[in-house]
């Protein structure tokens, strides 16, 4: 070999302490950064990994109630278990592998044993406190960016035991971040259907469960679309509920000792499994695996002791046997459901017959369309998608250093319309990351069809060829799907049919929180020294007061406008993504009639009261009331 002149000796080698290394490499340690756009970005682990704590303390009978306060980018979190050791508040916060859950005897069966936790909160956060209440007596310290700042002597106190600590997110390594009600309170409704009698308080909301995972499956999906009532059933170590529901595709929830597991793992497989072989001996067919599983809704909880996780991140459960018996998950999980869930349908003949006429529904849709699907896959192969339709990102052809779950959890695609548009973001996009999909013309309106249509209109069936989740979600390719359409009426009513397409066939791809709207700017606002983006009316006026009013103004009214070097900075690091989030009690059925099927008075009214522009000015009440659904859709 030769020598390449570079010198390398003992001043080669470095070594980063411990708070270092989690700011040097924090994906290592909390996954992806974003900022708050999706549900699992860094800011969310942060505040997973401090609740964890105050969670494992109820978990072992030390306090009935934890209070979060979020404002403005701070976060608080009292618990009232029994606190940190008060000689050990430092070193809990600010050593690796220094941790209460190394003793197996005072914590069995909580979220992890990596002595990580809190630290990386603490490195990564401009501002962070923790303070310990024990017996009348308390101990606080404070750090910066992970440095000890203030060690403060044991003092007396009159709070009740428990711990508080406080962090503030360091906004250069978290950039524009934003904490999400939504997301937060389904962290915490999670935390509360996994501890029943747990009191969680949010910002002046409370979140508490009596009955578990019943309570998770009525509050996430509509219980008027269920086939029969949830079945649910627990045992020592493991709780499931189920249900079949009239939508497309599967939907489930699955956590492991309190952690929500997104990736699934071993024990959602086997749930998956055991749901499977259970109805096929319960009703001696041997019935395919995906009419039995089409339009489930189910959650899944497992306590084990020391779990094996495939990510720092713990969303997906590795292989591990069940402790001390050397049990597999897969046939602890199967075990239960054959003699649980087949006992229950033996005496619930009623439910039963629901589930096999469900069961035969699907065979009978999936054979009527089998020749229809067949030749559509052979068309899409022949399309070659992925040279006409689909510019993909380099990160899907991997040289096996990364799993493909890694893989997917930092790629995008953006679906947009017209070569304009398509084209200026192929070139500014991050070609390792970030993938296009080019739409030719308006997608369909399949609001009410079925599947079939899929498999006869060439655009959605090459677009769920290009997200490769013809047979649901499991496969998809991209961890975000972002609707990228122009800010004008047709791209409106382009984003409209998207979301129809995919509330109506695949509504577990936006339940998960995998789609994205891709907000881009309105204005340019420039002089010769600045240059200003906005995404308002409110921002370009500020903008031009602060060029002090001599600007030249750009309304950017489609996205082919924007040339290339400029979309660089919009699906950068600068990317605003507005998450489809569907409320609480939001009904798909309800949602898609009233905006996607025929027109109706309330629609009217509604634009009417919601038009941008002064109606006066434009059409009269009267004539809109008499408009057809076309006419009203253009205006």
């Amino acid at each position: 070999m030769e020598n390449s002149g570079i010198i390398y000796n003992e001043d080669n080698i470095k070594s980063l302490d411990w708070k270092e290394h989690i700011r040097l490499r924090p994906g290592m340690y909390i996954g992806k950064l974003g900022d708050g756009s999706s549900q699992d970005d860094g800011i969310y682990i942060l505040l997973k990994e401090v609740l964890d704590n105050s969670i494992d303390e109820y978990v072992m009978g030390n306090g009935k109630q934890i209070d979060i306060y979020i404002q403005d980018g701070v976060v608080k979190i009292r618990d009232y278990g029994r606190g940190i050791p008060l000689g050990k508040v430092v070193d809990c916060v600010s050593k690796i592998n220094t941790g209460g859950k190394y003793d197996s005897k005072a914590f069995k069966k909580t979220v992890g044993l990596n002595g990580v936790g809190t630290k990386a909160v603490n490195a990564l956060s401009k501002y962070f406190k923790a303070q310990s209440f024990r017996d009348g007596e308390t101990k606080l310290a404070e750090f910066a960016c992970g440095e000890l700042k203030l060690d403060a002597k044991i003092g007396k106190t009159t709070e009740n035991n428990g711990t508080l600590m406080e962090f503030v997110p360091d906004d250069t390594i978290f950039k524009h971040y934003k904490f999400r009600n939504e997301y937060v309170e389904n962290q915490l409704w999670n935390y509360a259907y996994l501890n029943a009698g747990l009191k969680l308080n949010y910002n002046g909301k409370t979140f508490v469960s009596k009955n578990g995972l019943l309570d998770l499956l009525e509050r996430k999906t509509n219980v008027e679309n269920l086939l029969y009532p949830i079945i649910h059933l627990k045992a020592d170590d493991i709780e499931i509920a189920l249900s079949h529901n009239t939508q497309y595709g599967e939907e489930y929830y699955s956590f492991v000792n309190g952690q929500n597991t997104t990736q699934g793992g071993t024990h959602l497989a086997a749930f998956r499994e055991a749901i499977v072989k259970t109805l096929r001996e319960l009703y001696n067919k041997n019935f395919d695996s995906r009419d039995v599983q089409s339009s489930i809704v189910g959650a899944i909880s497992i306590k084990i002791e020391e779990p094996v996780f495939e990510s720092q991140t713990k969303t997906k459960l590795g292989s591990v046997n069940m402790e001390p018996e050397g049990t597999s998950i897969r046939s602890f999980v199967i075990d239960f459901m054959k003699n649980h869930l087949d006992n229950f349908l033996r005496k619930n003949k009623e439910i039963s017959d629901v589930i096999l006429r469900k069961i035969q529904q699907s065979e009978r849709e999936r054979k009527e369309i089998a020749d229809i699907k067949k030749i559509a896959n052979q068309r899409a192969k022949k399309a070659n998608i992925h040279n006409k339709k689909l510019r993909d990102c380099r990160a899907h052809l991997t040289d096996g250093k990364k799993t493909e779950e890694e893989i997917k959890l930092g790629t995008t695609v953006f679906i947009t319309e017209g070569d304009s548009a398509s084209g200026s973001i192929t070139k500014a996009r991050d070609v390792m990351t970030q993938a296009v999909f080019s739409l030719r013309g308006k997608p369909l309106n399949c609001y009410g069809m079925t599947k079939k249509v899929v498999y006869q209109n060439e655009e959605l069936n090459l677009l769920q060829h290009a997200l490769d989740i013809e047979d649901g979600i499991e496969n998809l390719r991209y961890n975000r799907v972002v609707i990228a359409t122009d800010a004008d009426v047709d791209g409106m009513h382009i984003r409209l049919l998207l979301l129809t397409f995919f509330l109506q066939f695949f509504p577990d791809l936006v339940k998960h929180g995998h789609l994205y709207i891709l907000d881009t700017p309105l204005f340019r606002v420039r002089d010769k020294q600045k240059t200003f983006y906005c995404y308002s009316e409110q921002e370009k006026q500020k903008a031009i007061q602060q060029l002090k009013g001599k600007a030249e103004i750009t309304r950017f009214k489609g996205l082919g406008e924007i040339s290339p070097n400029e979309f660089e900075d919009f699906i950068g690091d600068n990317i605003r993504l507005d998450p489809v989030i569907l409320g609480e009690k939001t009904k798909i059925e309800d949602l898609l009639s009233y905006y996607m099927g025929k027109n109706t008075p309330e629609r009217q009214v509604f634009i009417i009261d919601n038009l941008k522009v002064e109606i006066d000015d434009i059409i009269s009440e009267k004539e809109v009331m008499e408009m057809n659904e076309e006419e009203i859709e253009t205006v």
